[in-house]
């Protein structure tokens, strides 16, 4: 039953690490069981700067997610994101033995699993292998090749990197905390998973995480991710440019940033000032907020225009009928979509993470800021219905097995081989047909 299926999400960020139970119910919705957040001190830029904080950081919102779910918490869906994250087109091509029999999942397989024997810059791993479009005999443009004929069967793959060291880090930290990584996730992947919606990936869109300490890119067209870009700006630098401008205290400038902050200077009230407490026997500090709106719109600028450049370097800047959708903490920004809309000349919209969300105990994971954690554990739940299909389709040639028990123990050896060969790899699966 979909209700006994429990998945945990992980979000390990710059300014916030964040837990989120979920199961699916009887409409397949996701319905959130409990939710942990905790101060992020030892993760910069995405990055794992201080494994004792980390650690730290991920005992108390796991605790805390356990003690509003009700759940002990063993397995998570952990998100990676940073500016080490690399993307790239490969080729690929394989030679099949005859033209008369048709093209199978093996075949497929064997295309796929060609591609993490390329050579990458040393210090990376592949962390998603994802299809562009398949070539049978020279034929472009097919999406599934599987049941065709044909002798020569090639593809072009999306090819995602991480740093090694990133990604032993998160590892330590999540395995100190005495948990079990069950999937390491593209953190806009996953984003995506919880904000847009399949039409929008059909027409062709931009999905922008703007997080504490990067910007994650991510742009689809015909339901196929083509770009994945990470900038290393996110929402404290802009507290930080705040901070510097307006000489108050990093905690000070995060609530101007938050209460009174504006995307365009042009729409705050060039009479409005706010009164900043002062330090020790120092006289309270006046800031205009038509000064702190100038300080945030360069700012703005800046991202938008590295944005904007990332979308071009796509090729897909004509092809994105959906425009951009901005989802993440700095999302929240006032006036920050009509920037976008100004800058980019594309439409945009705020993402909430409320695509797939049914009735939940906590309301406020409908917040942009809990997007790629509400994704993680989307992933997750793909991950089980994939393993499920899988079990299911090798479960049908145990037919003519002579007893119960050697049953059995096929279908264990089978299932535990399925769980080995997809184990956090499904985010880049097609139709639960191919192994990527």
């Amino acid at each position: 039953m979909e209700k006994d299926k429990i998945v945990v999400g992980l979000d390990i960020g710059t300014t916030k690490i964040c837990a989120i139970v979920g199961r699916k119910n009887e409409y397949g919705k996701l319905e959130v069981m409990g939710m942990g957040k905790a101060v992020s001190d030892g993760v910069v830029r995405g990055i794992v700067t201080n494994i004792d904080k980390t650690i730290f950081a991920i005992e108390k919102a796991i605790k805390e997610a356990e003690d509003t779910s009700g759940i002990n918490i063993r397995v998570v869906n952990v998100g990676i994101a940073g500016q080490h994250i690399r993307s790239s087109i490969h080729h690929g091509s394989i030679m099949r033995d005859s033209d008369d029999e048709e093209i199978t999942v093996e075949d497929i397989n064997k295309l796929t699993n060609d591609m993490h024997k390329i050579v990458i810059p040393p210090g990376s791993d592949i962390i998603h292998v994802m299809p562009q479009t398949y070539y049978v005999d020279y034929e472009e443009g097919i999406k599934d090749p599987v049941g065709m004929s044909g002798v020569r069967l090639e593809a072009d793959f999306h090819v995602i990197t991480a740093q090694t060291n990133a990604i032993n880090n998160i590892n330590k930290c999540v395995r100190r905390a005495g948990l079990e990584i069950e999937n390491l996730i593209l953190e806009p992947l996953a984003s995506s998973m919880s904000v847009l919606s399949d039409d929008e990936k059909e027409a062709g869109i931009c999905l922008v995480d703007i997080g504490g300490g990067t910007t994650d890119i991510a742009i689809f067209h015909e339901n196929i991710i083509r770009h994945t870009a990470v900038i290393p700006f996110g929402g404290n630098i802009i507290t930080d440019d705040i901070r510097q401008g307006c000489m108050v205290m990093p905690h000070q400038a995060e609530l101007l940033k938050t209460k009174f902050g504006r995307a365009i200077a042009e729409e705050a009230n060039p009479n409005e000032i706010v009164s900043i407490p002062g330090l020790r026997n120092r006289p309270p500090k006046e800031i205009s907020i038509k000064n702190l709106a100038y300080i945030i719109e360069a700012r703005m600028q800046e991202i938008i225009e590295l944005v904007h450049a990332e979308i071009i370097t796509s090729g897909y800047e004509n092809k994105l009928a959906g425009g951009v959708v901005i989802t993440g903490g700095g999302s929240q920004l006032k006036n920050l979509k009509q920037l976008f809309e100004y800058m980019t000349g594309m439409d945009a919209r705020i993402g909430h993470p409320n695509e797939h969300l049914g009735k939940s105990k906590v309301e406020a994971v409908k917040s942009p800021m809990f997007a790629t954690t509400v994704g993680l554990v989307l992933s997750g739940f793909r991950a089980l219905d994939v393993r499920e299909n899988r079990y299911k389709e090798n479960t049908k040639h145990f037919g003519g097995l002579n007893s119960r028990k050697d049953r059995r123990e096929k279908g264990s050896d089978i299932f535990r081989k399925i769980i080995d060969k997809t184990k956090g790899l499904l985010i880049d699966d097609i139709d639960g047909k191919e192994d990527y």
